[in-house]
């Protein structure tokens, strides 16, 4: 944690919270309890861990208090920032936060153990929410496991610096195939890894109760803060099926240590003065409301619609005409928090409007060009019940799943009909362009029925993105750091990974890099990889159905039924981190949040109208050489993401004479202007014609044409 983000960081932020969990009863839970793999967790056995635990709440730290609404915004605090004293972390918080085995922050290099069963189930493995690798032997396994079963087992964390160490967390090992979790450990401390004092209860040992299933993560607060360089985690009983695995996070104090080397070679400052915590549903309204009111003119606040537990999808329009669609002037969309468990893109959304709005005020040329140049829409967060479940919990106790559902369990984010489908099918009946286009293919009827499996979260998305004319979007995710790009299905039936490419994957690929190069980590080749996956191999990127296959993706339902390219970033390894870790996320972040907005203004951009110079809406812009066109919006404008080069593109409308012309786009950022006129063809005209006899073919009587023949026949014919 670093001194300037400590003066910014919300007192009431954090963790009172996490010791609402201390001293976890062995009984809580039945004994023989086991989940093959995390997704299956149930809410409802979750939910009688949480019931439990609240009995607690009576003991010393079992408390927890309200958190309060984030002040308002003002340049003023910015300014007032650097004039406050410097605070160690130990003078702010009652409790200290994790340390960062699950973000990273300790590296590989920091955990040992007594043993090791084999090199993927070594100490670096260790750290709390790790997923493993699908097979059993996978040199990325989903713990830490000794490799004998005995009380003298030992994982270790070297803090490289005095530490003030209050608790512990735990996990079982993530795995689809056995069952290892430790149940009771004791814990060492000592200044030099020689010596070690080990925490006691009177005269005995302290003994800790620990985990009883393998996911659902277990926390114990000590009775006395401890100060020391290491810490030890003695494991002294295990599930009696398995084996002695563990996922560890420690919670620790940094002393004050100006002079520490590895302090300060890891340090990220952050000089944005800006509501560094996570925030209720209440409180993100709030936030929305003060940034409002600081920027009047260039934001509006409105909402998509409702989640399944009644909560409003609230966002945010950004721009210097808000709540209005500007002729030639792009859409673009950022959403965060399908998945209600992955919070970092949430927060991250709240930094940015926050950011701008601040950064507007003060004159900042390029984000006062990307206001008056494009109209952003944020939506923190799709998923607000899913929200309310893990935020309830907290960020180290909810584990990797809680939340990751709407209410009535379905995964948003794909939770969109299935169009690739539908597209290959037709291409393989050769009914394209006859009988279907390969753009804005309609949603199946079964899927609009009311019976459906469909979210009402997902039914607001979908008619939020027909009703604006989005060009770019990003959603953000969360628990890796990649982008991910369509298609995310793959097209060989019963494959799982595949390489399947869109027609515009060229331009996919590029938009992907935009964001991954600008991150302060995703293209590093020597950090650590978050699982299972070295992304930076593929320079932070990846086709998504050659990552995992997954059908009814937000990306592939955007791009084939809207204009609107989308994308997947993954914004962190950690899917809920710390408070005290948002800045340096938002640091890692910020750039690129920034950067991919302005791809928006690539390509080529115009306005269709006819020869009276009327706007022409759902007009067709196609390329040559690149099999998916895009429409006009109602005042006839469009706009079509291209990489630098010279294209052939044609526009069309029904009714209309085709035409073609050149476009060119070059490398810097701002859209070629390319506007069509197009005449009404002469069939059309006819039509017209005909309209106004009430489309009756203009006919005259038999006997009247018989009659005009007669008279020009000739004499003696």
């Amino acid at each position: 944690m670093t001194r300037q983000s400590l003066s910014i960081l919300t007192p009431l932020a954090l963790l009172v919270l996490l010791a609402g969990f201390a001293d976890f009863q062995l009984d809580s839970v039945g004994a023989d309890e086991d989940y093959n793999v995390q997704e299956l967790l149930t809410r409802e056995t979750f939910n009688q861990v949480q019931e439990l635990e609240k009995s607690t709440s009576s003991k010393p730290g079992g408390h927890e208090q309200k958190r309060q609404i984030p002040a308002k915004i003002s340049k003023e605090k910015a300014s007032q920032s650097s004039k406050k004293a410097d605070k160690t972390p130990t003078e702010t918080k009652s409790e200290c936060p994790p340390m960062g085995l699950e973000s990273l922050k300790i590296d590989d290099f920091q955990l040992h153990a007594s043993s090791t069963k084999r090199y993927g189930l070594g100490a670096h493995r260790g750290r709390l929410n790790i997923q493993a690798g699908l097979y059993e032997d996978d040199l990325y396994d989903g713990a830490w496991c000794a490799g004998r079963d005995d009380p003298l087992q030992w994982f270790e964390v070297d803090a490289r610096r005095l530490t003030k160490f209050t608790g512990v967390i735990t996990q079982g090992r993530n795995s689809l195939w056995s069952s290892d979790w430790v149940t009771s450990y004791k814990v060492m401390i000592s200044n030099d890894s020689h010596t070690w004092m080990m925490l006691k209860n009177g005269s005995d040992d302290l003994i800790f109760r620990s985990n009883r299933e393998k996911e659902i993560p277990v926390q114990n607060i000590f009775p006395t803060p401890m100060v020391g360089r290491y810490i030890r985690v003695n494991p002294q009983s295990w599930f009696p099926s398995g084996n002695i695995c563990m996922r560890v996070e420690i919670l620790g104090c940094p002393m004050p240590d100006p002079n520490n080397y590895y302090h300060r070679r890891n340090e990220v400052i952050t000089t944005d003065n800006l509501d560094f915590k996570h925030h209720s549903h209440k409180e993100m309204r709030q936030l929305m409301k003060v940034v409002n009111e600081l920027c009047p003119n260039i934001t509006r606040i409105y909402n998509i619609g409702k989640s399944q537990g009644g909560l409003k999808l609230y966002a945010i329009e950004i721009s210097d005409n808000p709540g209005e669609h500007e002729v030639g002037e792009p859409e673009f969309r950022y959403t965060a928090g399908s998945h209600g468990n992955e919070v970092l893109g949430r927060e991250l959304l709240l930094l940015l409007m926050q950011f701008m709005c601040l950064e507007y005020l003060s004159g900042n040329q390029r984000i006062r060009h990307l206001v008056e140049e494009t109209r952003i829409h944020l939506l923190p967060s799709v998923n607000p019940d899913g929200y309310e479940k893990a935020f309830e919990v907290g960020s180290e106790l909810s584990g990797w799943s809680l939340g990751r559902w709407s209410n009535n369990g379905i995964d948003i984010h794909h939770n969109f009909p299935d169009l690739g489908s539908v597209l290959w099918e037709a291409e393989a009946k050769k009914l394209i362009p006859r009988k279907m286009f390969n753009h804005h293919i309609p949603i199946p009827e079964w899927y609009q029925s009311k019976n459906a499996s469909v979210a009402l979260e997902t039914r607001a998305l979908i008619a939020w993105m027909e009703k604006l004319p989005f060009v770019l979007g990003g959603n953000l995710q969360g628990g890796e750091l990649v982008v991910t790009f369509p298609y995310d299905r793959a097209r060989s039936p019963g494959v799982t990974r595949e390489q399947t490419p869109t027609p515009d994957d060229h331009v996919f690929r590029w938009l992907a890099f935009s964001y991954a190069s600008t991150h302060r980590l995703m293209t590093d080749a020597s950090r650590r990889v978050c699982h299972t996956e070295d992304f930076a191999k593929e320079d932070g990127t990846i086709n998504g159905a050659s990552w995992h296959t997954a059908a009814g993706s937000m990306n592939d339902f955007s791009y084939l039924h809207t204009n609107c390219f989308e994308l997947s970033m993954y914004v962190g390894c950690d899917k809920f981190p710390h408070e005290n870790e948002l800045p340096e996320e938002w640091e890692n972040n910020r750039e690129s949040l920034l950067v991919f907005m302005e791809q928006v203004h690539r390509g080529i951009k115009g306005v269709v109208r006819d020869l009276q110079g009327r706007a022409i809406a759902n007009a067709i812009i196609s390329v040559e050489g690149i099999n998916h066109d895009v429409r006009t919006a109602a005042d006839g404008d469009y706009w079509r993401l291209l990489n630098p080069g010279e294209y052939k593109v044609t526009a069309r409308a029904h009714g209309y004479n085709t035409t073609t012309k050149k476009c060119e786009v070059g490398y810097e950022i701002g859209a070629t202007r390319c506007d069509f006129k197009i005449g009404r063809t002469n069939f059309s005209r006819i039509r017209e014609i005909m309209e106004k006899f009430n489309k009756q073919s203009i006919k005259f009587p038999v006997k009247q044409l018989q009659a005009q023949r007669s008279e020009k026949r000739p004499m003696g014919t």
